[in-house]
């Protein structure tokens, strides 16, 4: 079998951290192969490397047999390598065809040469059996059509060799469907697929070949016929996969958060959610089903006090706390994990003990009489949900944005947690970051479930909710549709309901 590209001991090497440790990985033409492991494994920094967004150290890349230096992601691209990010850079405001030309042979806004291109564009979609409506904007298209588009763009330029960063964290079971008879497609065409992710089941179904990092090395390159997804998994991790134990403990009856008909419109009269009633009981996790878009992030911006309602009513621990702030409602024992970390939890700039002190600076523990905060016990805190979280950090002087994704979210979890809330809001609390830490934060929210927490869990990962929820609730065009037992339901079901294909 030919080779498509082949890294020959890839080095990369940060302050403090060895990003990569002459990793060689060969990759056959015409295949899909996944690469595992968990944050700050080395994964990304191989594939920035691939896509010319940073240099290695040393070592050197051969793209079908040329030895190549990339040094941007524009020569990689006329190499034919094409990536698409897990977080979709299109132009929602922007038609699918003007979103693929964007930046050809410096087109803009104004000159995009829509007709030129068009039949091109088609041709390709034809090829790879890809279809999408050209006319349509981006703001209209589902999750799995806008990550079509990002694939028809790679395409449209010329890409043999396609890597796609954690593809299917954001869809539902069918389009996750559609997405792998779309990769088989590419494949049986001539397309390399490169393919990113935490989910090993996923992997295990559609990948050729898996190669496993860990601490910046590869642990081993399998044929996806000899390895299990605990072989994996302990290839990942270095050690066995925790069983978590069964639950001992029943919801209480007592209502912690109490939604009643709430609805909001934006400046301009557009329905975002409708009438939207639900309640969460002490230890209870009531997880929050939808495709992204359908009104389930914006009810968790009103019931956090981001987002003002036009009407309705929302009450925690007895009280309605319609009125009052986001600062009142935190302060009052809601916490919120939101889903972007780096943008909406944590100042990156700022050290870990800094980053405990934020949005707290009232509470007794930090507040000092003299317009200061009392550091010590904000170290204290820093060092006890390191210690409790696993958090992998030298010590609390250290900067958020040197630590793993993975670690990020342990340290943010953790801090939301040691405040002791009545509620806490998790907003896809596990996106983005490997098995080993996601089953630390899976233990901590049963855990603190059971001694009576109420968690409102929002994910677009069904398998997380429907692992952790005592209730699910679906979210489709603003309104909740649905309420389901998680014990009776599967993935293919709730994502039936999120995309209206099931009543």
């Amino acid at each position: 079998m030919n080779e498509a590209i082949k890294t020959n001991n890839i080095s990369k090497t940060y302050p403090g951290v060895l990003a990569n440790s002459n990793v060689s990985i060969t990759i056959n033409e015409s295949s899909i192969h996944a690469v595992v492991g968990e944050n700050g494994a080395g994964k990304s920094t191989l594939m920035k490397i691939l896509y010319g967004m940073i240099k290695p150290d040393s070592g050197n890349i051969e793209i079908f047999d040329n030895s190549v230096s990339i040094s941007s992601p524009k020569e990689a691209i006329n190499l034919g390598i094409g990536m698409v990010h897990q977080h979709f850079m299109l132009a929602k405001n922007l038609t699918v065809l003007e979103n693929i030309i964007l930046g050809i042979d410096r087109a803009s806004l104004k000159n995009l040469g829509l007709n030129k291109y068009k039949k091109q564009i088609q041709d390709v979609m034809k090829t790879y059996s890809l279809d999408i409506d050209l006319n349509m904007f981006v703001d209209e298209l589902s999750v799995g059509e806008k990550q079509r588009v990002e694939i028809i763009k790679v395409l449209f330029r010329g890409a043999k060799i396609l890597i796609l960063d954690e593809p299917t964290a954001v869809l539902v079971p069918q389009e996750v469907k559609e997405l792998f008879k779309n990769l088989e497609d590419l494949k049986n065409n001539g397309v390399t697929i490169i393919f990113i992710s935490h989910k090993l089941d996923e992997v295990l179904e559609i990948a050729d070949e898996i190669s496993v990092m860990r601490s910046g090395k590869l642990i081993d390159t399998v044929t996806n016929k000899n390895v299990s997804k605990t072989d994996l998994a302990e290839m990942m991790i270095g050690k066995s996969l925790p069983t978590p134990p069964p639950r001992t403990t029943k919801t209480k009856q007592n209502i912690v958060l109490d939604v009643k008909d709430i609805t909001s419109k934006t400046i301009d009269g557009r329905e975002v959610f409708n009438n939207i009633s639900f309640n969460v009981f002490e230890s209870e996790i009531l997880g929050i089903a939808g495709v992204e878009g359908n009104g389930q992030k914006e009810v968790v911006e009103a019931i956090i006090g981001i987002d003002d309602i036009e009407s309705g009513e929302i009450h925690f621990g007895g009280n309605n706390i319609k009125n009052q702030s986001t600062r009142e409602r935190l302060e009052s024992g809601i916490s919120f994990i939101p889903e972007d970390r780096q943008l909406q939890a944590m100042i990156m700039d700022m050290n870990l003990t800094n980053n405990v002190i934020i949005g707290r600076q009232n509470i007794e523990k930090y507040k000092s009489n003299f317009a200061t905060v009392k550091t010590k016990n904000a170290v204290k805190e820093s060092e006890k949900i390191i210690s409790l979280f696993d958090v992998k950090t030298p010590n609390t002087s250290t900067l958020a944005t040197a630590l793993s994704g993975g670690n990020q979210q342990k340290f943010v979890v953790g801090r939301e947690l040691e405040d002791d809330p009545g509620l806490l809001i998790a907003s896809q609390p596990t996106r983005g970051i490997d098995i080993g830490a996601q089953a630390l934060i899976w233990d901590k929210l049963r855990e603190s479930r059971d001694e009576g927490l109420a968690v409102l869990l929002i994910s677009a990962d069904l398998e997380e909710l429907i692992g952790l929820s005592d209730r699910i609730i679906v979210f489709y065009q603003g309104k909740l549709v649905k309420e389901l037992k998680s014990d009776n339901v599967s993935p293919e079901d709730l994502g039936g309901y999120m995309t209206g294909l099931k009543k």
